[in-house]
């Protein structure tokens, strides 16, 4: 197996949106990417209180942590997502969809939670991907 298999096996719900099983072949290099919240470069919140705004802010984050070791979104495993309890998830997931869309998505783990480490954050962002060098 030379690349990364994303699979929606039948059985299973079928979704644009994600896959249910990844596999990586040996000798890939895997990235982590840690949850990226809606922050400048100098730590300010992005977005207020608008979900949407800093749902794409997060995503730009996460995506300026994976090309800063030569990946991309294309190379994303697995995004894992946070939401404070309450936000409009549709607005939420509505405004990154379309950065996120393919033929092979990846895989995605969502959370609501009570709160995150970046006061008036409502959304964090990480990622598991892998390059074949």
């Amino acid at each position: 197996m030379a690349t990364i298999q994303r699979i929606r096996p039948e059985g299973l719900v079928s979704s644009p949106a994600f896959s249910h099983v990844a596999v990586v072949p040996p000798g890939a290099t895997t990235i982590y990417v840690g949850g990226q919240n809606a922050v400048d470069a100098d730590g300010a919140l992005v977005g207020a209180d608008d979900v949407a705004a800093q749902s794409i802010r997060a995503l730009q984050n996460a995506r300026t942590a994976l090309e800063a070791v030569g990946a991309s979104t294309d190379d994303v495993v697995q995004w894992n997502v946070l939401f404070v309890e309450g936000v409009d998830l549709a607005a939420a997931y509505g405004a990154i969809a379309g950065e996120l869309a393919s033929d092979e998505p990846p895989l995605v783990t969502g959370a609501r939670v009570s709160g995150l480490g970046v006061p008036g954050a409502l959304v964090e962002i990480g990622a598991i991907a892998a390059v074949l060098r």
